[in-house]
């Protein structure tokens, strides 16, 4: 199947320019200087699989639920955070458990701040104009004068560029940082991603090239722009095709760990910068604990010092 695709100067986006001292790829190089790591662990708060001691809170309804989860967030937290330069929490499980959900959700995005990590948003939102900037306010304008609920969020660029400007209109005022969804690291990505285009391509290196556009007024002093792209780390070759397409996006490469992908597999990665991608790594960190009998935030804490130490290593910095 052929899909007929506009030329990018067809479809470019009035950016404007980001204020000085507020670049998120600036706050993310800085991070990953700090702390020789380039991981980030997800938070995916199961209540099947949440620790015993906080198992039995997910049976009393869902505010009982909910403060387990975010005990349970933070003390993962607590455990990783020597070791990653940002937490991803994925939204939808705490979305699950009503407002009690996203009032935990906010306490363990603010309480992750306060350790000094990133917080990256796996929201993966995508709406039309007016929609989209409901979701920009929602996670990356500032709550009542504070900070926002996130430092950067992930998106999906699949409506179009009237989708996509509400976001990085954020990103210009506020600083905030964007993933777009590009080469998804699931296996049904192939049946919409790797369709090919008139001219040859897939459709995601296209949409690699609108991401690499819609970031170039976002560069900061590191070199890196606030716009990123999600590159599924189990599928390499793409990461390598990824980077030449998008030198100056930092990737953020789920799919270490639990999927099967390996710090190997995302070496390449790396060649713009040790800040240039981030690793993501989610079940075999959090759970942990279930493959022996340790401390499940011990666990955590040596799991995510281990992977940290390898990504460090294969990154070449």
């Amino acid at each position: 199947m052929s899909l007929m695709i506009a030329p990018l100067h067809a479809r470019r986006l009035a950016l404007g320019t980001v204020e000085v001292g507020l670049n998120f790829a600036d706050r993310l190089a800085e991070a990953v200087a700090r702390k020789h790591s380039q991981l980030v662990v997800g938070l995916d708060p199961r209540l099947d699989v949440l620790p015993m001691e906080l198992r039995g809170e997910a049976v009393l309804g869902r505010a009982a639920a909910a403060s387990a989860v975010g005990r349970f967030c933070k003390g993962i937290v607590d455990a990783v955070s020597p070791y990653v330069v940002a937490v991803k929490p994925q939204s939808a499980f705490f979305e699950a458990l009503g407002p009690d959900g996203m009032r935990a959700l906010e306490d363990v995005c603010d309480y992750a701040r306060s350790v000094g990590l990133l917080v990256l948003l796996d929201a993966k939102r995508g709406d039309i104009g007016s929609t989209a900037r409901a979701y920009a306010t929602a996670y990356l304008e500032p709550r009542e004068g504070g900070t926002p609920l996130a430092d950067a969020m992930t998106a999906s660029p699949y409506l179009g560029t009237d989708s996509v400007e509400p976001f990085l209109a954020a990103c210009r005022r506020h600083g905030s940082g964007i993933f777009f969804l590009v080469r998804t690291s699931n296996a049904g990505a192939i049946d919409v991603q790797d369709l090919a285009l008139s001219d040859g391509r897939p459709l995601w290196q296209y949409l690699a090239a609108l991401v690499h556009e819609w970031g170039e007024p976002f560069v900061g002093e590191h070199g890196l722009s606030s716009i990123g792209a999600v590159v599924g780390a189990t599928y390499p070759r793409g990461v390598s095709e990824a980077r030449r397409l998008m030198p100056q996006a930092p990737l953020l490469l789920p799919g270490v760990g639990a999927q099967g992908a390996t710090p190997a597999d995302v070496a390449r990665a790396f060649t713009s910068g040790p800040a240039s991608a981030l690793v993501t790594a989610s079940r075999s960190v959090i759970y942990a604990f279930r493959e022996n009998d340790e401390d499940w935030r011990s666990a955590a804490g040596a799991e995510a010092e281990r992977l940290a130490t390898q990504v460090w290593a294969v990154s070449g910095w």
